[in-house]
C-alpha cells in the first residue's frame, strides 16, 4: 500500500495540555508519527513524500480569515509583552457570529476552541504539511489507487472551518473529501475515532454531496460533549446527510464492529464511490484516553470489514496516542484490510 508523510510535521510540539485544571504535557507528541510509520512499514506500507497542491485545497473548507491567523498568530503573539511561548485563549468567543477583534488575545480567543491546541512557531507549517500529505493521499486515490495511508499528523477532524480544537488545526479528512469530490467522485468519510469527529460533522452539515459518519464514545460524557450525538442528522440540504453512531464507554470489538456494519449501510445507501476513513486508533483498550476497550484482533477485523465494499479507500490519520499498542494497531488494520482484498 502506498503512504505518504512529510517529516515537517514533526516540528509541531505543543507543550501544555489542561486537563480537568492541570496542566500537563500534550498526548499529542511528535513520537506519535515514529512509531506510526513503524507500524505502516510493518504491514508491507512504502513511504512517498507529498507534493505541495498550495493553499487552494485548504482554503476550499477553511475560511480565508482563519487560514491567516493560523499563518501568522504565533508571531504576532511574540510581539506582546510577557507573552508565552504558545498561543493558548483566555477568552472565548459567545457565537460564531461575534465581533472579530484585531487584537491577537482576541483573535485566539475567536479561532481556538479549547486550550488543547496551542499554537508554536512550527504549528502552521506542521498542519500545512499534514494537509498536504492527505491531499496527495486523495490525488492518488483518485488516479486510481484502491487504497492509501495518509500518514497526517497534527490530526485533523477536530477542526471546524474557521476553529482549531482537540489538537487539531486544520481538517485533513475533510480537505481530503473535498479534494475528491472536486475531482468528480462521491466521498463519504467514516470517523473511527474514539471521539466525534465535530469538526468534520460541522463542515459539511449543510451539505449532500459529502456523507459524514461518525463511529465514537459516548459524547454525553466524554469529549467533544456538545456534539455527536445521534440526533444531529444534518440542516437545510444536509438533513440526513450525517450519522453519528455514539457506542457506551467502554464498549469492545463486538459493539464497534456493528455499528461499523450499520456505517456501511449507510455509505452503501449514500452511493459513495470512494470512502474516506478518518483512523483514530485511541478505541484501543490501551490507549491512554481509556474509552473503548477494542482489542487489536478487533482492529484488524475493522480493516478487514473496510475492504468488503470494494470501494478505493483513502486512511487518514486522527487520534491514538502514545502507548506500546500504538504502531502494532495500525498494522493489525492496515493488514486486515490488505488480507481481506487479497482473498
Amino acid at each position: 500500500m502506498k503512504a505518504i508523510f512529510d517529516p515537517v510535521q514533526t516540528q509541531h510540539d505543543p507543550q501544555n495540555f489542561l486537563v480537568m485544571g492541570t496542566k500537563r504535557s500534550s498526548p499529542e507528541q511528535p513520537e506519535r508519527v515514529t512509531r506510526l510509520r513503524a507500524g505502516a512499514e510493518a504491514a508491507g506500507c512504502t513511504f512517498e513524500a507529498p507534493g505541495d497542491a498550495g493553499l487552494g485545497p485548504i482554503a476550499a473548507i477553511h475560511t480565508p480569515e482563519y487560514v491567516a491567523f493560523l499563518q501568522t498568530i504565533h508571531t504576532r503573539w511574540q510581539d506582546l509583552p510577557g507573552a508565552a511561548p504558545e498561543v493558548i485563549p483566555n477568552i472565548h468567543a459567545r457565537a460564531r457570529n461575534d465581533s472579530y477583534p484585531t487584537s491577537p488575545v482576541g483573535q485566539a480567543g475567536y479561532h481556538q476552541g479549547d486550550t488543547a491546541c496551542p499554537i508554536g512557531a512550527q504549528t502552521w507549517s506542521s498542519a500545512y504539511a499534514s494537509a498536504q500529505t492527505a491531499i496527495s493521499g486523495a490525488d492518488a486515490v483518485a488516479d486510481g489507487a484502491r487504497a492509501v495511508y495518509s500518514l497526517s499528523r497534527p490530526p485533523g477532524h477536530h477542526a471546524y472551518a474557521d476553529m482549531a480544537s482537540g489538537f487539531c488545526f486544520l481538517n485533513n479528512s475533510a480537505i481530503a473529501a473535498e479534494r475528491l469530490r472536486s475531482k468528480g467522485l462521491r466521498p463519504a468519510i467514516l470517523d473511527v475515532d474514539v471521539h466525534h469527529g465535530n469538526g468534520t460533522q460541522d463542515i459539511f452539515y449543510a451539505r449532500n454531496d459529502v456523507l459524514t459518519v461518525s463511529i465514537h464514545a459516548d459524547p454525553t460524557g466524554f469529549y467533544p460533549f456538545f456534539w455527536g450525538h445521534a440526533s444531529e442528522r444534518g440542516v437545510g440540504a444536509g438533513l440526513g446527510y450525517n450519522l453519528n453512531l455514539a457506542l457506551p464507554m467502554g464498549s469492545g470489538d463486538a459493539a464497534f464492529l456493528e455499528a461499523l456494519g450499520a456505517a456501511q449501510t449507510r455509505i452503501a445507501d449514500f452511493g459513495a464511490d470512494v470512502l474516506v476513513v478518518a483512523l483514530g486508533l485511541d478505541a484501543h483498550e490501551s490507549d491512554p484516553f481509556k474509552a473503548m476497550a477494542v482489542t487489536a484482533d478487533g482492529f484488524e477485523q475493522i480493516g478487514a470489514a473496510l475492504a468488503r465494499p470494494g470501494l478505493p479507500v483513502l486512511f487518514v490519520q486522527e487520534g491514538g496516542y502514545l502507548s506500546d499498542d500504538l504502531g502494532p494497531n495500525l498494522t493489525r488494520v492496515l493488514g486486515g484490510y490488505q488480507g481481506a482484498t487479497s482473498r
